[in-house]
């Protein structure tokens, strides 16, 4: 194990009821002046958690100003209307409710609000965040994960440059998880984030040294187990709480950085679903993962420095018995072929003609260049700009 650095400060308040507590939350931090970011206001209104909101706020005498909007796939120009209201307005605190990409935007809002250029600096890398304002969540999706993560991913509308920044300073002051909320996601959108957190667990398990077989890998292997036996039980009963519950938690330990504390992942599966699905073409990016992963999967996986580790994804993940006259490269397949099926029960599209989209020659190029900026992508398994290409032909 590597040496590292842990730090998690996000308080996490988890079960039934508890977005009645927000304004409590939001007092302790000394907010005054809160901007409510989500989606969209009949969203939240169907299920009452607007009303709830609206009556802890009042409650605690915390002024509101609305901010609706958000999209899948976070936009630019959106985190730039945030910024200048709160800056019009002397927000003090931002509420973000919603899943990923309502937490992603108000977390560059959150950074920007400080920043006297162009928040698409951050993701540019040409400049990072000296100051944010206090941030919470009350998620209503579990996926991403950023209820509790220092990233965000934006996506710029002006070239369709979808890109991410890190900061220690956006991370959320506190998460408010009620597994009830997240019965009202369709099942698309539901199994398109429990794609999106399988992905946050296997692009830190397949970026670890191979020979490594310690707590984080035994952590990561647990983990995406009972992802898969949750989401079973949710297929068949889409509220049960214990289910959602479980798939709710692993979607934070999942992109909290717990699992891959002595590791830097290489990301190679979300920078090209990023770059050549959800960018360009708007799909939802738990669903373009379930397209990019296991083709990168069948790619790979016959590399001598990854290939121990699907053996294990096989044997420890999948479980699959009488393997003992299997040689190695035929067990680490059975254990992708696995992934497949189990992708195939959640009823997501496994090829790209399957979820109708028409790459273009001009696009792909554009994103494949993007994928390899700084001339290759990952580390374990470097890719080269005709790696890509083969790896979206066995995802065509």
């Amino acid at each position: 194990m590597e040496n590292f650095k842990f730090h998690c400060p996000t308080k996490i308040i988890f079960g039934r009821d508890t977005e009645e507590n927000v304004g409590d939350e939001i007092k302790i931090l000394g907010g005054k002046k809160v901007l409510l970011h989500y989606y969209s206001d009949e969203i939240i209104k169907d299920i009452g958690l607007y009303s709830k909101v609206i009556e802890s706020l009042l409650k605690n005498k915390i002024k509101y100003i609305e901010f609706s909007g958000a999209v899948p796939n976070p936009r630019l120009n959106l985190v730039k209307k945030g910024i200048t209201i709160c800056r019009a307005e002397n927000i003090d605190f931002i509420l973000a409710i919603g899943g990923g990409s309502v937490i992603d935007s108000a977390k560059m809002i959150a950074a920007g609000v400080f920043y006297k250029g162009d928040p698409w600096d951050f993701c540019m890398m040409k400049a990072s965040p000296k100051k944010a304002l206090n941030l919470g969540v009350i998620l209503t999706i579990a996926a991403s994960g950023s209820e509790s993560s220092r990233y965000s991913v934006i996506t710029n509308e002006e070239d369709w440059f979808k890109k991410g920044f890190t900061s220690d300073l956006i991370r959320p002051k506190f998460a408010i998880l009620n597994p009830e909320i997240t019965f009202s996601v369709p099942p698309y959108h539901k199994f398109s984030g429990i794609i999106d957190i399988i992905s946050h667990i296997t692009e830190r398990y397949f970026t670890r040294d191979d020979d490594y077989t310690g707590l984080l890998d035994l952590y990561c292997e647990a983990t995406l187990r009972n992802i898969i036996e949750q989401s079973k039980i949710i297929l068949n009963n889409p509220n049960d709480y214990n289910a959602n519950a479980e798939i709710m938690w692993a979607s934070t330990i999942a992109q909290n950085d717990l699992l891959g504390v002595d590791i830097k992942p290489d990301w190679e599966v979300h920078v090209m679903e990023e770059n050549i699905l959800s960018s360009f073409y708007d799909i939802s990016h738990g669903a373009g993962i379930a397209i990019i992963l296991p083709a990168w999967m069948r790619y790979v996986y016959k590399n001598r420095k990854i290939l121990n580790k699907f053996v294990r994804f096989t044997k420890e993940v999948w479980k699959i018995k009488g393997l003992e006259n299997t040689n190695v490269e035929e067990i680490a397949l059975l254990g992708i072929e696995a992934f497949e099926n189990f992708i195939r029960q959640l009823n997501l599209p496994l090829h790209i003609s399957e979820a109708k989209i028409s790459l273009t020659k001009e696009k792909l190029n554009i994103s494949i260049d993007r994928c390899i900026s700084d001339g290759h992508l990952g580390s374990i398994v470097q890719l080269m700009k005709s790696d890509i290409l083969k790896i979206v032909e066995i995802a065509m």
